[in-house]
């Protein structure tokens, strides 16, 4: 029988995803696992496998269309295979350009009790934690959401939100008079008064910002680009960030390390870096403290049983951050053959949904760029980040005389809601410790 296939849910905050390209056309026979598109995620672009051998009989969506998880995507099966009942269920089978968001207007909207009274509103929990902290009422969008079904999605509430800001600009007095004789549209301008109200002082920063010339180049915010930019948009404005700085001595995670590296290269084939130790070091301290391995999801704390470290990794154009799954479990030579695979599968775009899916917090290094210390914005809907500085000598004082030691600061982001000072500077102050005795990693 033909199987018509819907698009995998490839990570925790994913709700839809769009199509970038098709490696296999209408009649083309496929084998198991074999990929048949490629969809760009919020995270990465990703491969969707056929679950079966078999041959394409019906491409449903085409290139750009922007796809809910579980919408379909395309049916294989056999020769023959009758599709019509697999066509009815994906929506006759029509190929579905990127849905444009109903237009809203906000004078006389449909009241929300009156929406309440015609059903119960679907929204997805991002849309609503969304729609919460913009201020809009999603009774509002009842009914008129882009994704499946009519289901409200957070891209609808920013639409509305944006529309809605551009009809009901708020701004005082003084700041409109400025703007109309220095020719700023308050439309464009975010507001830093009391409830987003555009002040004087925001229409003199617009307009002291560097104007658009000839030769400037301007670079499209799309793609993986624009969908990190969504990401950490998001978590700096949901997310209260607090942030920790300790030093931490290397000395004798120096010392570990060269003395671990020639047999781990000869028996692992692959080079021990400090990142290593430090996600090690990081695992076993989260074990000590859950608050800290957890995430917040709507109005609940979830502290996750498994210890998961993501690795912020540079690609083309973006960030990813693989996960190195029961890190705390592992032995250092397995992170670090870990952490390079996954590294190597970033730079090569051939991560899968797997290598990104699950991480319960995050390391980002930036140590080898030379930087010293950073406060890195939280992965979500995890709590917290670990920010990672370069190695430098500092001069210490040992018994009475002075030397030198290798330093390198850590910087701790967290999440406010779901952790306070106190936990947090002993999670720091217990990954100083092991890195500071390193062997402990070996136990």
């Amino acid at each position: 029988m033909a199987e018509l296939v819907a698009l995998p849910m490839m990570g925790q905050t994913m709700e839809e995803g769009t199509i970038t390209r098709w490696h296999k056309k209408e009649g083309d026979r496929v084998e198991k696992d074999e990929p048949v598109l490629e969809v760009m995620t919020d995270k990465v672009n990703m491969d969707v496998e056929s679950p079966r051998d078999g041959v394409i009989l019906k491409i449903l969506q085409p290139v750009d269309a922007v796809v809910p998880v579980q919408g379909p995507l395309f049916i294989v099966g056999e020769p023959g295979d009758e599709i019509s009942h697999l066509l009815a269920a994906a929506g006759g089978g029509q190929a579905k350009a990127e849905p444009a968001p109903a237009p809203v207007a906000p004078q006389q909207p449909t009241h929300p009790a009156e929406a309440v009274e015609q059903g119960e509103i679907k929204a997805s929990p991002r849309a609503r934690k969304v729609a919460e902290e913009m201020g809009v009422d999603i009774g509002m969008l009842a009914g008129k959401g882009s994704g499946p079904e009519g289901r409200i999605i957070e891209r609808d509430v920013l639409t509305f939100a944006a529309k809605t800001r551009q009809e009901r600009v708020r701004i005082s007095p003084l700041a409109q008079r400025i703007a109309a004789e220095q020719g700023v549209q308050p439309q464009e301008l975010i507001g830093t008064g009391p409830a987003g109200k555009i002040t004087r002082q925001d229409v003199e920063r617009a307009r002291q910002a560097a104007p658009v010339q000839a030769g400037d180049q301007r670079v499209p915010l799309v793609g993986l680009r624009k969908m990190v930019a969504d990401n950490v948009s998001r978590s700096f404005r949901t997310a209260p960030h607090v942030n920790l700085v300790m030093e931490v001595d290397m000395t004798e995670a120096a010392k570990l390390r060269e003395q671990m590296l020639a047999d781990v290269e000869a028996r692992y084939g692959v080079r021990l870096s400090f990142t290593d130790l430090i996600v090690k070091a990081v695992a076993l301290a989260l074990r000590d403290h859950p608050r800290l391995n957890s995430s917040v999801a709507d109005d609940a704390i979830v502290t996750h049983a498994s210890v998961n470290v993501g690795v912020a990794t540079a690609v083309p154009d973006g960030l990813v951050v693989p996960v190195v799954k029961d890190a705390d479990r592992k032995m250092l030579p397995e992170i670090s053959a870990e952490v390079k695979r996954l590294a190597g599968r970033a730079r090569e775009g051939q991560l899968s949904s797997e290598d990104l899916s699950g991480g319960t917090f995050t390391v980002t290094n930036l140590g080898s760029y030379g930087v010293d210390s950073f406060s890195p914005i939280i992965n979500p809907p995890q709590c917290a980040i670990l920010g990672v500085g370069q190695i430098t000598q500092k001069v210490v004082l040992r018994e009475g005389r002075v030397d030198s030691a290798p330093a390198m600061k850590l910087c701790l982001s967290f999440d406010h809601r779901a952790v306070d000072g106190a936990p947090a500077a002993e999670f720091l102050r217990d990954v100083k410790g092991y890195l500071e005795r390193p062997y402990r990693l070996l136990v």
